[in-house]
């Protein structure tokens, strides 16, 4: 419902934008995710992001482009240390912890040369499901950067990297303090790695 909801408003906008702008081109993007999740001892996790995009061109060199992408993020192989209350012993479970999102930008995007791209700006990213024991937030605020290039057909590659900035999870179900071997701290925050492809419509 939260979906169905978040992307018929995105659709509204987009139509509004494109009755107010001389230069709009839709488009559709997708491709790798990798992410983990900040001060814990794991593994980065390999997995998927697709979504849609409204390019507003302002001038020449510069685009406004607000999108909406459904990201598969989390962290692999996370090492739990804990106390077996049925034995007291100490034991290590690794665990894939796994997070979606539906992910609301606003990117800047400035093109140089022949195609060449900076592309940076905000992002909302409303958690849609997850596999945490224990959460501290459901959404996330995260800062965008990444580099692209287009060709003039409209297919374009991209390298993008996305820092959350909210403390995601409660990580004192995930360590035991008595154990220093793995690296675990307090502010436990999402990192977001995608590279992949987009394609932007000539609507004219």
């Amino acid at each position: 419902m939260q979906c169905k909801k978040s992307a018929h408003i995105l659709f509204v906008f987009f139509a509004i934008i494109k009755l107010q702008a001389q230069d709009f081109k839709p488009g559709l993007r997708g491709g790798l995710s990798l992410s983990t999740i900040s001060e814990m001892h794991a593994n980065y996790k390999p997995d998927f992001y697709f979504g849609g995009f409204g390019e507003i061109n302002l001038t020449k060199k510069y685009a406004l482009q607000p999108e909406i992408n459904y990201v598969r993020q989390g962290s692999n192989n996370v090492a739990r240390n804990y106390t077996d209350p049925d034995t007291n012993t100490e034991r290590i479970e690794h665990l894939d912890l796994k997070l979606e999102y539906l992910s609301l930008s606003m990117i800047n995007k400035f093109t140089f040369g022949q195609g060449f791209q900076v592309l940076f700006g905000p992002s909302l990213d409303i958690r849609i499901n997850d596999n945490l024991v224990l959460r501290k937030n459901y959404n996330d605020f995260a800062f965008v950067a990444g580099l692209g290039y287009r060709m003039p057909s409209g297919l374009a590659f991209e390298a993008r990297f996305k820092k959350g900035f909210l403390d995601i999870l409660d990580s004192d179900y995930y360590h035991n303090d008595t154990n220093s071997h793995y690296l675990f701290g307090d502010y436990n925050t999402n990192i977001n790695f995608q590279i992949g492809i987009s394609y932007s419509f000539d609507t004219k």
